[in-house]
């Protein structure tokens, strides 16, 4: 929502292990830090392997499990901000830039060298997430234009994308609708539906281009849905955000859905009983409020989530029932390390830190 490497520049950074503020004895530990970067978007595709990107056309990248990351900038793009990443492993990735010109660019060789794969130099122009189900198929979502929603797709792992008909939506696009483009994580996949999340003056969780109005903060440009995460056995859905302008008020910033095959329909009115994918998504009315306002969350398991922000860093170990605070450190991105009950943590001023949930 809107409101060539540098050879020369790389450094390696491995910062002695640091302690992140927090509220108790579960700390997160700092791993790297640079200065004037913001880091919105993780990607995790094995144990060894992270990436990170954001302000300034930073990367941060680790092929060891997060003990030593390098930094480096996109030659050329150095005053972009990729706030969306997906990276298959340590050699393959593709990057967005959020604004006009929306660029999206994919390296080969572990980010020594990018090429442009998509280009949209409309003013309107602003991408969000992006995310791909599996190796091959991935879509990027982006705010409106003319009046609909924007959406990308990709089968052949990102090397062509074109736009999603005005067919897709089935839903009519709300007055101040829009994707906030906090922690590149307000699309999922799961069961054969695509899912994603809007917010502003207008809240809603979309299935296959069809809307649900969500129990959640709106009204205003910093209101509303900002991440989706479903658990590892696709029958729980828990989506957070609030409003970024209060950062203490926990007041509907959660909600969720259980999946179920034989469930009921329990959607509004206005959407049609037709489309059998929504009847298998019912509305979970036991979820506790985390501490505040909330851009990112995810299952570390079947029933634990982690949830950041800048109102510090919640955990649940009953699949959102109740929430601990366990610091208080702002970070804008969680994501779970592959194979391992951990977690990595990215935020302003390039800080990345991880949580091992073993001790707990």
């Amino acid at each position: 929502m809107r409101y060539y490497i540098l050879n020369a520049m790389l450094l390696v950074f491995f910062i002695p292990t640091a302690k992140a503020q927090n509220s108790g004895n579960k700390s997160i530990n700092l791993l790297t830090q640079k200065k004037g970067v913001s880091i919105r978007a993780l990607s995790i595709p094995n144990e060894n392997t992270i990436w990170a990107s954001g302000s300034r056309g930073s990367m941060a990248i680790s092929e060891d499990g997060g003990k030593n990351f390098i930094w480096k900038q996109i030659q050329g793009y150095e005053d972009r901000d990729f706030r969306s990443l997906h990276a298959w492993n340590k050699w393959e990735a593709i990057v967005a830039a959020i604004a006009a010109p929306a660029i999206v660019l994919k390296t080969k060789d572990g980010g020594e060298s990018w090429y442009k794969v998509y280009e949209n130099a409309d003013t309107l122009i602003f991408l969000d997430a992006i995310h791909f189900k599996d190796s091959l198929n991935g879509t990027i979502v982006g705010d409106p234009i003319n009046q609909k929603l924007f959406l990308l797709t990709s089968n052949d792992k990102g090397e062509h994308w074109q736009e999603t008909a005005a067919a897709y939506f089935k839903s009519a696009l709300k007055e101040g609708e829009a994707f906030f483009a906090s922690s590149n994580s307000n699309i999922a996949t799961a069961n054969g539906s695509t899912f994603f999340v809007t917010g502003g003056l207008s809240s809603r969780l979309w299935i296959n281009g069809t809307a649900q109005d969500l129990p959640m903060v709106k009204g205003k440009t910093s209101t509303g849905a900002n991440s989706i995460a479903i658990n590892p056995s696709k029958y729980s859905m828990v989506i957070v955000g609030g409003d970024f302008t209060k950062k203490e008020n926990a007041q509907n910033n959660i909600t969720g859905f259980e999946f179920s095959s034989y469930a009921k329909p329990k959607w509004n009115s206005e959407v049609s009983l037709k489309y059998k994918s929504l009847s298998k998504w019912v509305l979970n009315k036991k979820l506790g409020n985390p501490h505040g306002y909330k851009s990112s969350v995810v299952f570390i398991n079947n029933k634990w989530l982690i949830a950041c922000g800048t109102s510090g860093v919640d955990l649940s170990k009953t699949k959102g029932k109740k929430w601990e605070l366990i610091s208080t450190e702002s970070f804008h991105v969680v994501q779970k390390q592959a194979g391992k009950q951990a977690v990595f943590l990215a935020g302003g001023d390039g800080r990345i830190g991880y949580l091992n949930f073993d001790s707990f």
